[in-house]
């Protein structure tokens, strides 16, 4: 069991998957009661739909066995079995559908006797608050009553399979098994070779699937607060540390089964929900906010972002651009944010800020650089991104993205762009000597042939010399005569 350094001491992260992001309040409060006689004090929830919590290893073997006892499952540094998530937290409070309900999300959750080792997501068509293909295995509603769309995506991949028929939603379960193992244990990684050897050793019940799925157009629903829905209030909860202190959480699971509340959803975004809440213990639900200083009315723009779950540097560079965003007054409507710090992670965002070395030496990166892109139409569930900035210092990211953000708010951002499939990158590394480029002395924008500049029209490969001559800046519009060649230390990795 491997661990990781902070403030000196040791620790480890400890997740406890959420199956479709529900949580009955008498578990989550067994858990969190464990958790906090470890020495515990806060929580976090994942971009899956997981509680996760960081331990100190004096205390972890503790923790373990209490688990154990009270037969939670739980992983520890790893990830072997990704939580399967889905939108019933957004059920009743979002949804636009039709035949889907609270209950045949029960009926599919309860048909995973098993732990999936392939990501699941399950998601009503007609909403966007939570992601369609973020899964390998994403079953998506569709218009026939009690038939989903079925996607398959292999691991570390970016190509999409549509299963050929309906899925009956009682046989989500067993076909999701035998997909997987299929795809794990007999290594078919085709979508018709996968299809036929599923399909050729047991029956399901099935329909033709005709059509693709018909994605919404996207928009990010304000997810925190008190919100009216029917007779009942919504209570949704987000903090700007992304941590959940146990002791206000224990506070809400005690008010929850005193008012007989039954479930806790957690959200992609890293938040938490809370259905059903009746006019009568609105006053007792204020009470426990005021109890620990929770505010619940952020900016909208604050809240339309997704972050690595296992790093704090995401958050970090979220914090910096929104200081930014606060100044400038900038205008972040129909529009989500995913920052990428590490190669192998998922994000979920129509704008993807996707940090890399520029410079490395063996394993080591010695200088990164931010690439900002963009998806098709800016609908996060897209899987075709655009380029709009490459190699960008942390310093012009936040200004970067105030120009992409007022484009986007133009209907301008399909002039001129580089289209990319949006798989994951290995770190670029430029070869061994010198690179020659030209900077501007006012803004440190770097002109590099290599790459030309597809915000002006410049194919790659054109060189500083054969530049228009009214060419400028693509950042501050400085002339090309100000511009200086400058040497650019190159990989040795």
């Amino acid at each position: 069991m491997r661990r990781y350094t902070k403030n000196m001491r040791d620790y480890y992260t400890l997740k406890v998957n959420l199956p479709a992001g529900i949580m009955s309040p008498g578990a989550l409060q067994n858990v969190l009661s464990l958790a906090y006689a470890a020495k515990v004090r806060t929580v976090r929830f994942g971009a899956r739909q997981q509680l996760l919590m960081t331990v100190h290893y004096e205390d972890m073997r503790f923790l373990e066995k209490d688990l154990k006892q009270h037969q939670v499952a739980y992983e520890v540094n790893t990830d072997q079995f990704p939580n399967i998530i889905s939108s019933y937290c957004g059920e009743e409070v979002f949804r636009t559908g039709a035949w889907l309900r609270e209950s045949e999300y029960h009926t599919v959750a309860d048909q995973f006797d098993y732990q999936p080792r392939l990501k699941v997501n399950l998601s009503d068509a007609n909403q966007s608050f939570t992601p369609f293909f973020t899964g390998n295995l994403n079953f998506i509603a569709s218009p026939e009553p009690h038939f989903w769309h079925l996607y398959v995506r292999p691991r570390q991949s970016n190509t999409l399979f549509h299963w050929p028929e309906l899925i009956y939603t009682n046989d989500i379960g067993r076909l999701a098994k035998a997909v997987e193992n299929a795809m794990l244990d007999q290594g078919y990684s085709d979508g018709e070779l996968l299809y036929k050897a599923v399909t050729s050793e047991q029956t399901f019940i099935t329909q033709a699937a005709i059509q693709e799925v018909d994605l919404p157009e996207f928009s990010l629903p304000y997810y925190e607060g008190f919100n009216r829905y029917g007779q009942r209030s919504w209570l949704g909860l987000y903090r700007r540390d992304e941590q959940f202190s146990i002791a206000f959480l224990l506070d809400v699971c005690a008010l929850c089964l005193k008012t007989r509340i039954g479930e806790i959803c957690a959200t992609p975004w890293k938040s938490i929900i809370i259905k059903g809440i009746e006019a009568k213990d609105r006053a007792a639900w204020s009470y426990i906010l005021g109890k620990h200083n929770i505010n619940v009315r952020h900016a909208a723009n604050e809240l339309a972002w997704q972050t690595e779950d296992h790093t704090d540097e995401g958050t970090q560079l979220k914090n910096y651009v929104m200081r930014f965003f606060e100044k400038n007054d900038t205008r972040t409507f129909g529009l989500c944010f995913g920052v990428q710090t590490r190669t192998k992670s998922e994000v979920f965002g129509s704008v993807l800020i996707r940090k890399r070395p520029l410079i490395t030496l063996g394993q080591l990166a010695l200088f990164s650089v931010y690439d900002l892109y963009f998806t098709e139409q800016f609908n996060p569930n897209s899987r075709t991104y655009h380029l709009f900035e490459k190699g960008l210092f942390k310093l012009h990211v936040p200004n970067q993205l105030n120009r992409l953000c007022r484009k986007f708010n133009a209907r301008r951002l399909h002039e001129g762009v580089e289209t990319i499939r949006a798989e994951t990158e290995k770190p670029e590394l430029v070869s061994a000597g010198v690179t020659m480029v030209h900077q501007c002395p006012h803004c440190f924008t770097v002109y590099d042939e290599q790459y030309g500049d597809s915000r002006r029209g410049i194919p790659a490969g054109t060189a500083f010399s054969n530049l228009p001559s009214d060419y400028t800046c693509s950042t501050c519009d400085a002339p090309k005569a100000d511009m200086n060649e400058v040497q650019l230390e190159s990989s040795l990795g």
